[in-house]
């Protein structure tokens, strides 16, 4: 099943046949072996901070609840991006090293969706704490 089609060379190529081959594969393994641990890294970082964060606002008392809130699900996004999309890119990364095409496939499109869910609630949830930061300055 083709997402897209592209062009390349005058032949016509499925979206994964481009992404998941071997043709662009030559001489970037050790790159994509060590992109892939720094990811290992960043994404138990993102893990850790926000867990902690999580734990911080169910402390705290004194914050405003819908900013409160709103923090929470910045928090449980970014969580989401740590766990979820970082190890689907990690996962798809080591499908094409290890040239293991099928899985490439399925990873690769995961990875997309996923991406494409995550990003946009985190960044909506940015702003809808700045307006909420901007409303309390302008009304107090």
């Amino acid at each position: 099943m083709a997402i897209r089609s592209f062009s390349k060379g005058g032949k016509d190529k499925e979206y994964h046949q481009l992404y998941c081959s071997a043709e662009g594969l030559t001489g970037i393994r050790k790159e994509l072996i060590c992109l892939s641990v720094l990811n290992i890294f960043l994404s138990m970082a993102a893990f850790l901070g926000n867990a902690l964060i999580q734990v911080a606002l169910y402390k705290e008392t004194s914050l405003h609840p819908p900013l409160k809130l709103l923090l929470r699900n910045l928090s449980v996004s970014d969580l989401c991006v740590g766990l979820v999309s970082e190890a689907l890119v990690i996962a798809y990364w080591l499908s094409v090293v290890n040239e293991h095409w099928g899985i490439c496939r399925y990873a690769l499109t995961s990875t997309f969706i996923v991406s494409y869910i995550l990003a946009p609630v985190s960044l909506l949830t940015l702003t809808a704490i700045s307006v909420d930061r901007l409303l309390a300055f302008c009304w107090d």
